[in-house]
């Protein structure tokens, strides 16, 4: 099979390589946003060097991946591959493509019988930079080969000890702006209260904030909002620890949705059937516990931070899983953007991915107190929660993207389509909406009506729910239904029949 036709961006990223190692550098670390297409920037790296009668060494980060390496490079039509990992079928120490998994480099780098010579080494992940991997790259023998590293996420303290030269080829708002990945939405509904979380480490306590996170009206309200503004899109959910996930995905199966689970301990075959329904819809919410922060190619339009975090890399690596974008020919069409729900206070602490750079590497030097850590740009102004729909704006936006509303100076109380309301809570945001938004909600509420044949006082009382109002003044035109009008007639069902089950066990 033909190499893939290398996009302006990758071989923008090998050129930079060449300069970089002609220059004198022997460890460059090449800095690719998720979807930038890390493997096939490897590929074609791998592809060059065999071209010149060399061998190459491909490093993953973790034994699940060799297959699917294994299968990425047979595609662009790199087959003489042998695999260093345990008993692996494929081991083939005369191949001059080597794909190892770190786990098993950890036991053998040291024997040249088990870690065959080659003329470079790629390390794919690099941020996840291990003790023995210093060891190796300056070991007899090794020491004058390249090393590459890859990774989305390179600010690893102390990583600029291991690699001596950052590439930045390109952002991620420059493949967003491109169509390489999609365009995102982050919304910010109830959040748990984390002034008692203690920092370990540099990040929350995992007891501590399971505990935070797992408060029956947050762990309620993860799943209702999602029941109103998913719009059943596909979704991970990162959780905290397995017993936050676990109760996350009771929570949502009690409310009629799929939910699947995964975790550190969860079976290849397991994770194999939950990919599968994953894709073909049979299951819509996937809570994990941190193990589909990489390497997952899902089509994923709805992603959950359930998971608040201080760390700047894991969360570039959470939000970068719903930014893979999706073409017509899937089975939900062409993917518009993804929505984001935080239920934390990540991007209000952190601001929005796209903002967050990592301009050179740390080499672990302790920075001076209040200064930013080396290799990591903080956004001088964050975004801000528009005070309408709960969308994060970015910085400087004062019109909402999302629904349009601008907040301009006025009184505590409003008069609206006749009645004298306070603006606080909930009924401010309703009374918000613009006369063509609830025109909107009330077609979609009338066909459905008709439809379903049901009363005509069911539209009225179903649109007094969403806005807080009745209905006058609507024009009497039915259109299809939206899918968040459809997800909020669900969420309403289920709330009705909840309550009757209730008054039947009282």
């Amino acid at each position: 099979m033909a190499p893939k036709i290398l996009r302006p961006h990758q071989n923008r990223s090998i050129e930079m390589l060449r300069d970089s190692l002609r220059s004198g550098h022997r460890r460059p670390l090449l800095n690719l946003p998720t979807g930038a297409g890390k493997t096939v920037v490897a590929s074609a790296l791998a592809q060059n060097v065999l071209a010149r009668g060399n061998s190459v060494t491909f490093c993953v980060p973790a034994i699940a991946l060799i297959d699917q390496t294994v299968d990425r490079f047979a595609e662009d039509g790199i087959t003489d591959v042998g695999v260093i990992q345990a008993d692996h079928p494929m081991r083939n120490p005369f191949a001059p493509v080597q794909i190892a998994s770190v786990q098993t480099l950890r036991v053998r780098y040291k024997d040249p019988d088990l870690v065959p010579r080659s003329n470079l080494v790629i390390v794919d992940e690099a941020h996840n930079h291990f003790d023995y991997m210093s060891a190796w790259m300056g070991s007899e023998g090794w020491r004058r080969i390249p090393f590459i590293g890859l990774s989305a996420t390179p600010g690893t303290k102390g990583l600029g000890r291991h690699y001596d030269d950052l590439i930045l080829p390109i952002t991620m708002q420059e493949l967003i702006d491109q169509g390489m990945l999609s365009e995102f939405r982050v919304f910010v509904p109830s959040r748990a209260d984390l002034s008692n979380v203690p920092i370990i480490a540099g990040d929350y306590d995992e007891n501590a904030l399971a505990e935070a996170m797992s408060q029956p009206h947050i762990t309620a309200d993860v799943v209702e909002n999602w029941l109103k503004h998913g719009e059943g899109r596909p979704t991970l959910c990162f959780c905290v620890n397995r017993k936050h996930a676990a109760e996350l995905q009771a929570h949502f199966q009690k409310a009629g949705v799929s939910a699947g689970y995964v975790d550190a301990y969860t079976s290849k075959e397991d994770r194999r059937l939950l990919q599968q329904g994953f894709a073909d819809g049979s299951i819509e919410v996937v809570c994990n516990v941190d193990v589909l922060t990489t390497g997952v190619d899902w089509d994923v339009r709805c992603l959950i931070l359930a998971r608040p975090t201080k760390s700047w890399m894991r969360y570039v690596q959470i939000i970068g899983r719903a930014l893979r974008i999706a073409g017509p020919e899937t089975r939900l069409g062409r993917k518009d953007y993804a929505l984001i729900f935080d239920h934390s206070d990540t991007t209000e602490t952190l601001g929005l991915v796209t903002d967050i750079h990592f301009n050179q590497l740390d080499d672990g030097t302790r920075a001076k107190k209040d200064a930013k850590k080396p290799g990591e740009v903080k956004p001088e102004r964050l975004p801000k929660e528009c005070p309408s729909c709960k969308m994060m704006k970015p910085p400087a936006t004062p019109v909402c993207p999302h629904c349009g509303f601008k907040p301009t100076p006025r009184s505590d109380i409003v008069c609206a389509e006749g009645e004298l309301v306070e603006l606080t809570g909930e009924k401010a945001k309703k009374l918000e909406a613009t006369r063509e938004e609830k025109q909107r909600w009330y077609s979609g509420i009338l066909h459905i009506q008709r439809q379903q044949n049901r009363n005509p006082g069911w539209v009225a009382h179903t649109y007094k729910e969403k806005f807080g109002v009745w209905p006058r003044g609507m024009a009497d035109h039915p259109v299809e239904p939206t899918p968040d009008i459809l997800a909020f007639i669900k969420h309403r069902q289920i709330k009705r029949a909840k309550g009757r089950q209730h008054e039947r066990a009282a």
